[in-house]
């Protein structure tokens, strides 16, 4: 399973848009979810022949620091496979990103892959009012308001999706692998959902996806957000080209609000 971290954050929210121009709605979006000190933690469930495997697992830390005098926080994801399933094909990533305190735009973004014996490290610093990106010792031009694929996840809780209908795009543009994606998300409605956590009252999301390397084409996935005011993922499901994943958030602490669309752990 290539790209741990990645897959995540996609299953979650993001794929490569077939088109649609990004519109950055997202610029007018400022911080109003995320607080240093909080941790998130999710199971990967894989599933092959309808039997469900635990693969492995993701964390994701919020801290606090200072960039170049900028106060930012310190986002870290990471990624890895249990033991039992490094056979199969072992995983150790670790992605960070540095965000804006208070508008949540990246300034600088780390990514170290180790997967499966490939092993790959890249580093981006974002311009964002020059919309430039250096990465690799080349320079980029990107769109306002620009993401990474870390800071997307914390950029789009912040969405506020009562202004949306349901079957509305949210169009936004992320830099990944020295290439721009326009992507969006497709605001589903509200529901309630049952994860191996416990059920919440949740917002539906769902991106739309071209055929890859691990994804299927088409508005497949389907992703729930705590409908509070966190928007923490809880539950995504997603086929892939052969199988199924399934992500759970399994633990949290220090949200800044009550968790209050959990109605019923388990």
């Amino acid at each position: 399973m290539r790209n741990w971290i990645v897959v995540l954050t996609i299953l979650w929210m993001t794929g490569r848009a077939m088109g649609v121009a990004a519109q950055n709605d997202f610029c007018s979006t400022g911080n109003k979810c995320v607080q240093a000190g909080e941790k998130l933690n999710f199971k990967v469930y894989y599933n092959l022949s309808a039997i469900w495997v635990a693969a492995g697992e993701a964390n994701f830390t919020t801290k606090q620091e200072s960039l170049n005098g900028k106060p930012v926080f310190h986002i870290t994801g990471e990624g890895a496979t249990y033991t039992s399933y490094d056979w199969i094909f072992r995983v150790r990533d670790k992605y960070e990103t540095y965000v804006d305190v208070e508008t949540l735009l990246p300034l600088k973004f780390i990514r170290n892959v180790d997967e499966g014996g490939y092993k790959f490290t890249n580093n981006v610093t974002f311009d964002q009012e020059q919309r430039k990106a250096y990465s690799n010792k080349k320079t980029f031009d990107v769109p306002k308001c620009v993401q990474d694929v870390l800071s997307t996840i914390y950029y789009a809780r912040n969405i506020d999706y009562s202004k949306y209908k349901p079957g509305a795009k949210i169009p936004f543009s992320m830099f990944l692998d020295d290439q721009v994606y326009n992507l969006y998300i497709r605001y589903v409605g509200k529901e309630k959902v049952k994860t191996k956590y416990g059920t919440f009252n949740a917002i539906k999301i769902a991106p739309l996806l071209i055929k890859g390397t691990i994804f299927e084409g088409g508005e497949k996935m389907t992703v729930w957000v705590s409908d509070d005011d966190n928007h923490i993922p809880v539950r995504v499901d997603s086929p892939i080209l052969v199988g199924s994943i399934k992500v759970d958030m399994m633990g949290y602490s220090n949200l800044r609000y009550p968790l209050s669309s959990l109605i019923k752990k388990r």
